[in-house]
């Protein structure tokens, strides 16, 4: 299972191993899995728990891993958008029984092109996905399963330990950025800002606010030159890929809203303060 409100793209990986994505509303306030939520969603046949790091946010891992052990399920982290995030002092990827990085180009920590990572602990794990990864083989021609060719080119891998020693100073520039927003843009009442508890350090691939009248602030930001995207405005479960699991608008109603509000505003490490006060400025005076 996984929570319902992020790109489909985890919902894919669920598919593609032959099993099919339950779905769990997210916390209202930090978009991520609610806790509360799984265990009514849990059946005789579920095998695993994935919760998503969703926007560069650890989820709540203690209460999910707490639940997975109850149940003896597995959790699989989703991390592709929180590459160096901590939860409780520990990085996102070292939380679970595995967990699964993107390197997209425009992650916190991107490729030249497309690629990702599996990490994990487990020696069996680990021992199966180099063996799918490379066509289900260990000894060439010799294939034990059907697998994939997802082996991650060299050219990538040298981009990325070259960018890897970055990340974190690359990750505090934008903590900065996400600050000065939170301080500046506090006392806009028509803009709800990210929610971070206490436990959590986030490394804030996106910077997503909530506006009731999302479409008019996208309209009049992109008409002063400031580019916003929206993440996401489809949930999975509405999409035309999915519509043989018979989902109807109205089935998640939290889903459904912060899919019509939600907003993510320009954030990127090297963002100028010009560039910041000048989004800000624009924000206020919208409002």
């Amino acid at each position: 299972m996984s929570t319902l409100w992020h790109d489909i793209a985890t919902w894919l990986a669920v598919s593609y191993a032959g099993a099919t994505p339950v779905t769990v509303e997210p916390d209202e306030k930090t978009y991520n899995i609610d806790p509360s939520r799984i265990e009514s969603a849990i059946t005789k046949k579920t095998k695993a728990i994935i919760p998503v790091h969703l926007y560069g946010q650890p989820a709540d891992m203690d209460s999910i891993n707490k639940i997975a052990g109850k149940h003896r399920l597995k959790v699989i982290e989703d991390a592709a958008q929180a590459h160096g995030a901590r939860y409780k002092e520990r990085r996102t990827g070292s939380l679970g029984d595995a967990a699964g990085f993107s390197f997209y180009p425009t992650k916190n920590l991107g490729a030249v092109g497309d690629g990702g990572a599996v990490v994990t602990n487990d020696r069996f794990i680990a021992n199966k996905v180099k063996i799918l990864r490379n066509y289900g083989s260990q000894i060439k021609y010799h294939n034990e399963v059907k697998g994939f060719n997802s082996r991650l080119d060299e050219l990538q891998a040298a981009f990325l330990r070259a960018k890897l020693l970055k990340l974190d100073a690359w990750n505090n520039l934008r903590e900065n950025i996400a600050n000065y927003y939170l301080k500046e843009l506090s006392g806009i009442k028509k803009i709800t800002l990210p929610y971070v508890p206490n436990w959590a350090d986030p490394v804030w691939h996106l910077f997503v606010v909530c506006h009731s009248n999302r479409d008019n602030l996208e309209r009049r930001l992109n008409d002063a030159g400031i580019g916003t995207l929206i993440h996401y405005p489809l949930p999975p479960h509405l999409s035309p890929a999915y519509a043989d699991m018979g989902w109807k608008s109205g089935s998640f109603p939290i889903t459904e809203n912060l899919s019509k509000t939600v907003l993510s505003l320009p954030m990127w490490p090297h963002m100028t303060d010009t560039q910041a006060n000048t989004i800000v400025d624009l924000l206020k005076t919208i409002n």
